[in-house]
């Protein structure tokens, strides 16, 4: 089905509902995104506020994704990509050459679909981060920083008595707690979350989604996700996204419950997706 010619008006990326923020963290305007000469993001424009949880969801190869990447310059290490648009966080542009891709991917941390733990110990994956970037002078004040994350992440109790223990050793719903304490171990602004539950069962799913309300209260938090009953529980705005173009964004209970748009209408009713 061609939803273009059902829709014309996405030709054009006028997104409805409500995009722009009066405070925002990321400023992202006319945003787009190339794989060589394929277009995967298509003229988007959208604030991210301080302290939101906002959710991204969509069909597969929608690009939310690819969008959720450009934020913290993960799209680099692909060479046929490049992105267009003017970027900005706290009013500074990302893609600036002068940008340190470094100390942004410190303030702006990311979790993976997968977790990926470091074949080291639990330890020293969530010390790895303070250690490289020097923000640890003595091994109290490591001791302190390990011990915060992993509390701020829900493991400590689960995990104190075993920290020189491989993390390969913990199972999926732990290894993706340690990547969370791994991440916001450096004190990151921003946590961006590619699909964080999808490799999960139920009750791990549900003690990350307890997790990110916890940590909403300290950073701003960026999650995709398949599931709309995730976006539903978890975030306080949702984006949806189809064919590169951003659609609707708004209150995440307009958006499941009184859409403005049709095709974000038809995707949360099931009938395609």
């Amino acid at each position: 089905m061609n939803m273009h010619m059902e829709h014309p008006e996405l030709e054009y990326g006028k997104t409805v509902g409500n995009a722009f923020s009066a405070d925002p963290k990321f400023s992202l305007r006319d945003v787009e995104v190339y794989y060589g000469d394929t277009q995967a993001i298509k003229g988007i424009s959208l604030d991210i506020a301080r302290n939101e949880v906002i959710s991204f969801i969509g069909p597969s190869g929608c690009g939310k994704s690819t969008f959720l990447r450009c934020l913290n310059r993960m799209n680099d290490s692909i060479d046929i990509c490049s992105v267009r648009g003017r970027l900005e966080l706290d009013g500074r542009d990302l893609y600036d050459p002068k940008q340190d891709v470094v100390e942004l991917r410190a303030r702006v941390g990311m979790v993976f679909q997968k977790p990926n733990p470091f074949p080291k110990s639990i330890y020293d994956n969530v010390a790895y981060g303070p250690r490289i970037h020097g923000l640890a002078n003595r091994k109290a004040e490591l001791d302190e920083m390990v011990e915060n994350s992993l509390r701020k992440a829900g493991l400590w109790n689960e995990v104190k008595d075993r920290l020189d223990r491989p993390a390969t050793g913990l199972s999926g719903g732990q290894q993706q707690r340690l990547c969370i304490a791994r991440t916001i171990a450096v004190s990151p602004e921003v946590v961006l979350m590619d699909e964080p539950c999808s490799a999960l069962d139920p009750i791990a799913t549900a003690r990350i989604e307890e997790l990110i309300s916890e940590l909403s209260e300290n950073f701003t938090i960026i999650i995709v996700t398949h599931s709309m009953q995730q976006a539903a529980r978890v975030s306080d705005r949702t984006a949806y996204f189809h064919l590169g173009h951003l659609v609707e964004v708004n209150e995440t209970n307009k958006v499941f419950t009184a859409p403005e748009h049709s095709l974000t209408e038809s995707y949360i009713t099931g009938r395609f997706g």
